[in-house]
């Protein structure tokens, strides 16, 4: 069924976040009309998400377009709005949306001169650029930045993420940098944390290390997700100085690479165990004191 609010919108350019965002507007019954690609991998993946919409440079999507989606890297954010506002290809009364999660609208200031709206919509997901990613879009959460005050913006930010089954989430502007660093740091670290993981417990002679991590750290994500600190658990949270201090030493002969992020993060596993109430404040200093030598030591 056509619905009055119908947007005609154009892809730059159909990257995994660009196809897919793109894909999930079309469901939402939005019309992509055209969509730009250079790589090959972007190519299919437009043939793929996208079928039958016709690829374009990235000046005549925009002009094409009522809604304009710029889904590009965040350094490059910056110079495509110039380019494109520079070419004429922005037009009073279009919506302009990044998605970068770095950026608030503050980027988008050419375009807001040029008379369009702009708005910042951050999917909270990471994205294959397949067809589940439309599932995972429709579950995951949209931080929504729009110009301090324009409530009108944020309205339409909020109703473009809820057509799309998403759930939105306002971030203020000047919130955005240390909004995109906690999401960063919780799902970028947190590949690194379980790569290094795997690589220790095959070192250590462990097969099907992913099958054994699996329940332990699904578990462990839950238990966090839904309790706090209350999830900690472990020879830290414990006060089991002998063990950590096991721990380390083994990890500086057979892992110096993964040592160095294991105090680190027992360090701060000390300071949340010990403001929570589990970790007594003598088996707190413990333990410090032994991380803080094996930092000077190494």
């Amino acid at each position: 069924m056509l619905r009055p609010a119908r947007l005609a919108v154009g892809v730059v350019s159909a990257g995994r976040v660009g196809s897919v965002f793109g894909a999930a507007l079309a469901r939402a019954g939005h019309t992509v009309v055209a969509a730009s690609g250079i790589s090959a991998a972007s190519l299919a993946r437009a043939e793929r998400m996208l079928p039958d919409v016709p690829l374009r440079p990235p000046d005549e999507v925009a002009r094409l377009a009522d809604l304009v989606l710029l889904a590009v890297p965040d350094d490059e954010l910056e110079g495509l709005v110039r380019g494109l506002v520079a070419t004429g290809s922005i037009r009073a009364g279009q919506i302009v949306v990044h998605t970068s999660g770095a950026h608030g609208t503050a980027v988008l200031a050419p375009v807001a001169e040029a008379g369009a709206l702009p708005l910042a919509l951050h999917p909270v997901m990471t994205f294959t650029g397949r067809s589940e990613d439309l599932e995972r879009m429709a579950a995951c959460s949209i931080g929504i930045t729009a110009a301090d005050g324009d409530e009108a913006a944020w309205n339409v930010g909020e109703a473009l993420t809820m057509e799309m089954s998403a759930e939105p989430v306002r971030v203020p502007e000047q919130a955005r940098g240390l909004y995109h660093a906690a999401l960063a740091h919780g799902a970028n670290h947190l590949v690194t944390l379980i790569a290094d993981c795997a690589d220790v417990l095959r070192g250590a002679g462990v097969e099907n290390a992913e099958r054994v991590l699996g329940p332990l750290l699904s578990a462990a994500l839950d238990n966090v997700l839904r309790h706090g600190d209350r999830a900690l658990t472990g020879p830290v949270a414990r006060g089991d100085e002998g063990t950590v201090r096991k721990h380390l030493a083994v990890l500086a002969e057979n892992a110096p690479e993964v040592a160095p992020s294991y105090r680190t993060l027992a360090a701060r596993t000390v300071a949340r165990a010990s403001a929570s109430g589990m970790l007594g404040t003598g088996a707190a200093r413990e333990i410090s004191q032994l991380l803080g030598e094996t930092r000077h030591d190494h």
